[in-house]
């Protein structure tokens, strides 16, 4: 079988030197979908989408296709003519398929892509907006069941269509992600985030499906309170500076969302108090996906402090447990 074109990897620079490492765990454990830890954009974001170059065609198709994943993410993508949004899609046919992972794409400058689809169909299009969401490749599981046949790999992957390095084809198939990496359900092998794999290329002789689809893990997982919650997210009022806002974090994954305002420049800390450890992430000037600062323990006992000079506009602060699994209740409060 002929290799086909696959999708791979961008990664940041200062994460070149931290490939996927292999896992061994003991009988019993589970196997993993996975998405990569502390990638994964504001939950209720709206992420901007430009395009760099394309046909009318080639881009109402992403205009279509990509937004399926918001039936089941509580995101939303905004397609405009901005040419500094936060995701902005290239059409190079020499340049294969590939994106930039979650909010790496916020750290690339503007004038570059930070997604490219050499060639158009529902698949790749899904499939690369799955990793702009966050999601790593569903191969890439530590221990998705995959065997691979690494001569046959390799040989197909460094001739045509792909014409890969050993280090690229290591760091896109072969290669593994260890469980502190990840974050995840059970293994998928109808995942749209899974690439079709020949019979040959693994030792025990099972290739896997090409997927068009995105499978019911995946519409489940990218909506679960790992990922993108629709119910985890508690959208709350403005808050006061200078007074203290009880709350809580009363489910698994839930992320609670305040907002506030400054009329003037100036010096500001937002701080939690209280017994539970919270991780405090402020985003803004009127943005939901510009992160200024992020902090866990700054503050008193496990609690979160951001100083910050803001300029004035609106601000978010997310607030969730620095345990995925952890509840508890909190206090929030600005002062300016």
């Amino acid at each position: 079988m002929k290799a086909k074109k696959l999708c791979y990897d961008r990664i940041l620079h200062r994460d070149l030197a931290l490939p996927h490492r292999s896992l061994s765990q003991g009988p019993g454990s589970a196997a993993r979908a996975i998405a990569l830890r502390n990638r994964q954009w504001n939950n209720s974001s709206t992420i901007e989408v430009s395009f760099k170059g394309g046909t009318n065609q080639q881009q109402d198709m992403v205009r279509t296709i990509a937004p399926e994943w918001c039936e089941f993410a509580n995101l939303r993508v905004n397609f405009t003519e901005n040419p500094a949004a936060a995701i902005r899609v290239s059409f190079n046919p020499n340049d294969g398929a590939w994106s930039y992972i979650g909010k790496d794409n916020l750290e690339i400058p503007v004038d570059a892509a930070t997604m490219n689809l050499g060639w158009q169909d529902k698949a790749v299009i899904l499939h690369e907006f799955g990793h702009m969401m966050g999601l790593a490749h569903e191969h890439q599981n530590p221990q998705g069941g995959i065997r691979w046949n690494e001569a046959a790999v390799i040989a197909d992957l460094s001739g045509s269509p792909n014409y890969w390095d050993e280090a690229t084809i290591r760091h896109n198939v072969l290669n593994k992600y260890s469980m502190d990496q990840i974050i995840g359900t059970e293994f998928d092998r109808e995942s749209i985030m899974l690439y079709g794999f020949p019979a040959s290329w693994t030792l025990g002789g099972q290739g896997t499906n090409a997927n068009s689809d995105l499978s019911k893990k995946d519409k489940e997982f990218i909506g679960s309170p790992q990922m993108y919650p629709g119910q985890g997210l508690v959208e709350l009022p403005q808050l006061p500076v200078l007074a203290a806002t009880a709350a809580a974090i009363s489910q698994r994954g839930e992320q609670d969302t305040f907002r506030f305002q400054v009329a003037k420049s100036g010096e500001f800390v937002i701080e939690t108090g209280g017994t539970s450890d919270v991780i405090l992430s402020l985003y803004g000037p009127n943005s939901a996906t510009k992160l200024i600062a992020q902090d866990d323990d700054s503050g008193a006992g496990s609690n979160a402090r951001i100083e910050a000079s803001l300029q004035p506009g609106t601000y978010q602060v997310q607030v969730r447990h620095y345990s995925p699994g952890g509840t508890g209740p909190y206090r929030i409060w600005v002062a300016g």
